[in-house]
Formats: C-alpha cells, sequence, structure tokens
C-alpha cells in the first residue's frame, strides 16, 4: 500500500524544470463559500486524483521520461505548476467574492516548492460585506411596469437590508424576461434587463437601481399571439422522402406526415399554443415536455415565424424513434451459495394505433442453482421462474364519460397489463399465477400524482410438493398448508397516492409521500349475498370452482428530506402497513399479500424475507422444514420499518463518478395478526412489539454518474428479535462470531446467521 500511494503522486517522469501540484488550499474564507470559490480555481492546476495519476503515468511512462507520441488516452494527465494560471485563479476568487457583496477583499497567493511537488495556498482577506440601503426599479414601457409590479413579489430576492449578491441580480433578469416571455413579449431580451450599483456612500452601503430599457427607436414592447401551427412529422431518419399525410385540426393546425403512421388529433392534445391564445413560454415548454413523455420522438423542434407584428405561426418538427425495438437483458445472481441466471426478452411498439400508444410484451425465464443439493447440475435446481406479460399504455384517460384533456401537469395515461407467472421451487412448490388490470394515472398537479386500478383480475393456483406437504401436516403446520397450497381467484381495486416525486433528486427541505390501499373481493361479497355461490369443505364461498379472496390493505410511505448545506442530506423514512383477511377468507391472508421485511430498499442488515415476524426463531422446526420453508415462512400482515440516513459527498471525481457516502440506521419488523400456530412470536402484541424491533446499522457509498446511481451499502445486524432478553443485542457478538456461528448452527442448520449483510444495487434506497 505504501508503495503504491508514493507512486501515485512520483514525479520521476517529470523534466527538470516542472512541478507537479500536488496541494491547493483557500485560507481566511468563510467556510459557506469555500466549496464555491474552489471551483473557481483553474482545473489544469487542480491536484490530480492520485489513482488517475498513477493510471496515466502506468501507461505513458517511457524509459524514466513520458512519452511524446502515441500517448495513451486513459487516466489523469499530470496537473503541472503554471503561474498564470495561478494569478488567473486568484483573480477569480476575488471576483467571486465580489459578487457576494465583499466589494474590499483581497486575494494573495503564495507558492511552495520542495523535491518538484508544489503548493500553492491563497490567503484571502475578506473585509466587511455590502449591504443594499435603497432598491427602486425604472422601467421604460408601462405595460410592462405594471406587469412587473403585479407579480414581482413572487419572485424578487431584492429588498432593503439585504447584502448585496449579484445571483440574486441574475435571478431578478431571469424571472422578468420569463415574465414578460409569459405575456405574450416574444420579442423580449435579457439585454433589456440591467442594474445600476452605486457604491460611493458612506460605510458599506450600496443603491441598487433596475432598469428595464425598451428596445431601440420603440416605445413599448410588442405584444404577439398565436396564429397557425403547423406540425411536420418526418421519419425516424429525418427524412421527407414519401409522399406525406395531410390532416387539418380545428384552430389552425395543420398536419404533414412523412412517416404515414401518426394520427393528428393525439398529437394536437398536447400542442397547448393554440390559434388565437396569448404565447407563452409556459405552454411552448409544456408542449415540449408531453411530446417527449409520449415516449415516441427523438428530436421535438419549434420555430416561430411572424405572420404580422403582432402575430406567430408555429412549425414543429418531429422526428420519431424507431417504431419497434426488441431488447435482450441477462443476469447472474449469487448468494448463500446459491447461483443462477436469469434472462428477458423485451418487445417494444411504439405506436400501435398510430396515436403514439405503446405496446410491451416481456418474458423471462430464471433458474436458481443450490450448490449444497448433490447430485448432477440438473438436480441441483433449486427453483425455475416463467414469466410473459404485455402491457398497452395508451397516452390519455379512456372513460365512458367526457372529460377534459388533463395533460398540464403531467401526461394522462391508460394502461391494460396482463401477466402470466409459472414458478416451480425443488421438492416445496409451484405456483400459477395469471393477473389482468385496467389502471388510470393522471397528475392532480406537478406534484400529486394519482393511480387509480378499477379492475384487477387474479388467478392462482399454488400446490405443495405431496411429501412435502405430508411432512407439514403430520408435523402441525396444516393452517400454512391451507394458505399455500390452494387455487384462488380476485376480482378488486387499486389506489395510489404519490407527493413530491419530482424533489426526490433534489437538494431542499421537503415532505414525500406514497399511500396505497389494496382492496378485494366486496363486489363478490356483495353479490354472493344475492346470488347462492357454492361452498367448498372449508366453508369458502367458491367462483368458477375456486375461493375468492377478500382482504383490505394498506400501506404508506413518509419521508423527510433536510438539506444541510452543500451536498449533505438528512433523510427521515417511516414505512408503515397493514393488511386484513375477512369476509370469504378471514383465517387467512394469501402469500403474495403478506409483507416481508429485509433487503437492501428496507433493513439493510437483513437478506430480503428473513426477518420476523415478531420473535420468531426458526430454530423451532425440523432441518428438513428448515431448508424447505427458507424465504417462506417469514411474512406478516403488520409491517413498522423506519430509516434514518444521512447523505454526504465524499469525492467529486471518482473514476469519472461523484463519490458519495451515508451513515443509516435501520428499524422495524413484521408481525402476524393472529397467533396461528406457525410462527411462536410472531404475533403482534401492543405490550412487547417495541421490544421486537430489529435495529441495524451501516454505511454506504454512492457512485453518481448523474444519469443513475451505483450504490453499495454494508450493515451490520444491532439487535435482532429472534433471540431472547439481552441475547438480542447481537451486536456484542460480533468480534466472537465464529464461536457465535457455530452455536448458531447447532440450533439452525442449514441457516447462516451473518452479522454483516452486502447490498449492492441501483438507485438510492429511498
Amino acid at each position: 500500500m505504501l508503495l503504491f500511494i508514493t507512486s501515485c503522486r512520483s514525479v520521476r517522469l517529470l523534466e527538470n524544470e516542472q512541478t507537479l501540484v500536488t496541494k491547493v488550499k483557500i485560507k481566511g474564507i468563510d467556510k459557506k463559500y469555500e466549496e464555491n470559490a474552489f471551483e473557481y480555481i483553474q482545473k489544469e492546476i487542480r491536484p490530480n486524483s492520485t489513482i488517475n495519476l498513477f493510471i496515466y503515468n502506468f501507461a505513458n511512462g517511457k524509459n524514466g521520461h513520458y512519452r511524446n507520441d502515441k500517448i495513451r488516452n486513459v487516466g489523469e494527465a499530470p496537473r503541472l505548476l503554471d503561474s498564470s494560471l495561478v494569478e488567473i485563479s486568484r483573480n477569480q476568487i476575488e471576483r467571486f467574492l465580489m459578487s457576494k457583496g465583499y466589494f474590499n477583499a483581497e486575494v494573495k497567493d503564495s507558492i511552495s516548492i520542495k523535491k518538484q511537488k508544489a503548493s500553492v495556498t491563497f490567503n484571502v482577506t475578506q473585509g466587511n460585506p455590502f449591504y443594499i440601503r435603497n432598491f427602486v426599479h425604472q422601467i421604460a414601457d408601462p405595460a410592462v411596469d405594471s406587469l412587473y409590479k403585479r407579480h414581482n413579489r413572487d419572485f424578487t430576492r431584492l429588498r432593503a437590508g439585504m447584502r448585496y449578491d449579484s445571483d440574486s441580480l441574475v435571478f431578478e433578469r431571469e424571472s422578468i424576461y420569463h415574465l414578460s416571455r409569459q405575456y405574450g413579449y416574444f420579442d423580449f431580451l435579457r439585454q433589456y434587463v440591467r442594474f445600476e450599483v452605486d457604491s460611493n456612500l458612506v460605510g458599506n452601503l450600496v443603491d441598487l437601481k433596475l432598469i428595464v430599457d425598451n428596445p431601440e427607436n420603440k416605445t413599448g414592447h410588442s405584444v404577439f399571439h398565436m396564429d397557425s401551427s403547423f406540425v411536420e412529422i418526418r421519419t425516424s431518419d429525418g427524412s421527407m422522402e414519401k409522399t406525406p399525410r395531410k390532416d387539418t385540426l380545428g384552430q389552425a393546425m395543420y398536419f404533414v406526415d412523412y412517416n404515414r403512421k401518426f394520427k393528428a388529433k393525439p398529437l394536437g392534445r398536447y400542442i397547448f399554443q393554440k390559434q388565437g391564445d396569448l404565447y407563452n413560454i409556459d405552454f411552448e415548454n409544456l408542449t415540449y415536455d408531453r411530446l417527449y413523455e409520449l415516449n415516441t420522438f427523438k428530436s421535438i423542434k419549434v420555430n416561430y415565424k411572424k405572420s404580422d407584428s403582432t402575430h406567430l405561426n408555429a412549425n414543429y418538427e418531429l422526428i420519431p424513434l424507431k417504431r419497434m425495438s426488441n431488447r435482450i437483458e441477462g443476469e447472474y445472481t449469487f448468494n448463500s451459495g446459491r447461483s443462477g441466471f436469469n434472462f428477458g426478452n423485451t418487445y417494444t411498439n411504439r405506436n400501435l394505433f398510430g396515436g403514439s400508444e405503446q405496446l410491451e410484451v416481456k418474458a423471462q425465464y430464471g433458474v436458481l442453482f443450490d450448490s449444497g443439493l448433490s447430485g448432477s447440475l440438473f438436480n441441483r435446481i433449486y427453483n425455475r421462474d416463467f414469466q410473459f406479460g404485455a402491457t398497452l399504455t395508451i397516452p390519455r384517460l379512456i372513460v365512458p364519460f367526457r372529460i377534459p384533456v388533463m395533460g398540464k401537469n403531467g401526461m394522462p395515461r391508460t394502461v391494460f397489463s396482463t401477466n402470466w407467472q409459472v414458478f416451480d421451487q425443488l421438492n416445496t412448490y409451484s405456483n400459477r399465477y395469471f393477473t389482468n388490470s385496467i389502471s388510470y394515472i393522471w397528475n392532480e398537479t406537478r406534484y400529486k400524482v394519482h393511480q387509480f386500478t378499477p379492475i384487477l383480475l387474479e388467478y392462482r393456483i399454488g400446490r405443495l410438493d405431496a411429501d412435502f406437504k405430508k411432512q407439514l401436516d403430520q408435523e402441525g403446520y396444516r393452517l400454512y398448508i391451507e394458505s399455500n397450497d390452494r387455487a384462488y381467484i380476485g376480482l378488486g381495486s387499486q389506489y395510489a397516492y404519490t407527493f413530491n416525486t419530482l424533489r426526490l433528486n433534489n437538494l431542499e427541505n421537503f415532505f414525500y409521500f406514497r399511500g396505497t390501499l389494496d382492496v378485494s373481493g366486496n363486489t363478490l361479497g356483495l353479490i354472493s349475498s344475492v346470488v347462492n355461490f357454492k361452498k367448498n369443505e372449508s366453508g369458502e364461498k367458491t367462483l368458477l370452482g375456486v375461493p375468492y379472496l377478500q382482504y383490505s390493505k394498506v400501506e404508506t410511505d413518509f419521508r423527510y428530506y433536510k438539506h444541510l448545506g452543500g451536498e449533505r442530506q438528512l433523510v427521515f423514512r417511516f414505512n408503515p402497513g397493514v393488511a386484513i383477511p375477512y369476509g370469504n377468507n378471514q383465517n387467512l391472508l394469501i402469500f403474495e399479500k403478506n409483507f416481508y421485511s429485509g433487503g437492501m430498499n428496507g433493513i439493510r442488515a437483513w437478506q430480503a424475507r428473513t426477518l420476523g415476524p415478531g420473535g420468531y426463531n426458526r430454530s423451532v422446526l425440523p432441518d428438513s422444514l428448515r431448508l424447505n420453508l427458507r424465504n417462506l415462512d417469514q411474512l406478516g400482515e403488520i409491517k413498522i420499518e423506519g430509516n434514518l440516513e444521512y447523505r454526504f459527498k465524499l469525492l467529486n471525481d471518482f473514476f469519472g463518478a461523484k463519490l458519495k457516502g451515508a451513515t443509516f440506521v435501520d428499524a422495524g419488523n413484521i408481525w402476524r395478526i393472529k397467533n396461528d400456530g406457525i410462527n411462536p412470536e410472531g404475533q403482534f402484541k401492543w405490550g412487547s412489539f417495541l421490544d421486537q424491533i430489529a435495529l441495524g446499522a451501516g454505511v454506504g457509498f454512492r457512485f453518481d454518474l448523474e444519469y443513475f446511481v451505483f450504490r453499495l451499502d454494508i450493515a451490520a445486524k444491532v439487535r435482532d428479535p429472534q433471540f431472547e432478553g439481552s441475547n438480542r443485542w447481537v451486536i456484542s457478538e460480533i468480534f466472537n462470531a465464529k464461536d457465535f456461528n457455530e452455536r448458531y448452527n447447532l440450533t439452525n442448520y442449514p441457516d447462516k446467521y451473518n452479522f454483516i449483510q452486502y447490498n449492492f444495487g441501483i438507485g438510492m434506497p429511498f
């Protein structure tokens, strides 16, 4: 390691007159400005990433010098001392401080060189900031002046008594520009907005005047209205060689389609600037957003041409994506001695009926092998899973009554979906699952999203292996047989409400909420009170020969995001849920509707489906059942989870990505509503549930590539409710793991106990 670190900062390849910059510091500056000020230091003199410099040196060193030809473009070339760049950086830092109101700020640089390694220090004398004494405005056009007076309270940051900050001036200019373009001033330019700053006052005070000029040789700004709209749809390669299909809609909208696959009406629905409307840049941007949300076009351009001195024609140029595509995916999985693969194929048609309807057909097949099984590779197959599904998404709400266009806050969608699953687990369980649904998704506002599924039809046939079923029966697990070895039909509805999804990637203070409601069987229960449904041996009413489900399930996800400055953030999450079976199957809830705990997005110190319920310990199971019931017996109708995570930045550049860190604490569990005899100590009780809360803590690394995030979380079990009393604080055994695992193996074989759990994923956990 010492040799590696030494080589990272090696200067052996440099020429005698060259000096490597190894350290840059800014002293004497307010902490809140330090990070921003560092950005004004020229990149060419910022210290290298040690790893990237090592890679460059390794690839481009030759005979004790750097290559002069055939230079390999890997790693990062050495950042060499350049006095002119130091001076530019010094000047830029000084200008930055002046922009923050420190007009008397002074920055000096000093350079220390030792053995061809340079340390550059910028010494700052900030001085006292200047404050605004008076703020006035002077707007030449009375109409623009009136517009500013009506709306400036909604956006202005400028007021008497505040510290001078040029960012606030820029924000004011941008706000006036945007406001003018909202109200028809198509020709309005940012250059018309300027400021006069008078700092020749006693004390650290300035007078500030906002000035908005008229166009040259004009007495005011012109207001424009929309005239005609011309929509030109080219082929996916951008050509216009075919004879186009033409169409005309109301309000002077003209369509020319060289692709000959698009209908005018569905597209016209999401062009929001119509004939006679006042030009509005917000409607222009809204049109861009909705047309892109159709997921049909790869390029959208709009140009305006004046039809007269007060009217505009809009010309839209659309280039579609390829209509059809096919994607093949595969992955290899490995976990606790089990390995396997999944591969799938996805076919997409992006314009099925000419209205940007998207059809997606998926097929996926997966196999999991267990190294603990004997025999050939074929005999070691632990489970097989085949899934097939088709989804048709239509970019509007299809309902049997008239509704207004609902596209201003988001693209409304109607989704028809069907899915089949065939699953087999060795000597344990098989499942045949079929679902059909119709869903509506729409935005109430930009931040409030509703999803309503009025029809969800499910049909399932689950069968236990005959020998395994017999063993369960003999050992008293009849209820487990009844909840898994069964067929059912479900006819229900679902609703989900989400608030503030758009803010999840922002560094600010906000609340996030998602609530879901899933109910099934109430309509069939009402019909059964009139129609005499047949009953099975268990007394359940049946439809098409199988019992129908009747339950209600509610789950909420509440979060608070607190911005702590820079890229530091504190996140609190509370995620409770409850599912209650009643009516036709009031004694049990089917496997698929139960909650589970653990996993990369929950309590990360446990693998998914390995925590709880309550204080349940799998040592009560015989060894053979413990093997076959793995991931099948730790379920519950009640869930309570909470997470606290602190996020921060570690490095700006780590192999081309931002490296961010996190520390976290996770807490929670799941419980059964009733004492079913399957999970001892697994029932929810008000007097004991707090004592059955599991605790995990850890650290995480996030590799932020802007478009997506790779995540590695390392979590340790702190408190495990499967044990009793003080033994639940398993963190005390972490340095005695070998002896602990040997004791655990005596009672829980073949289960393995892992104090540390690694979670690798894409995206943030919440």
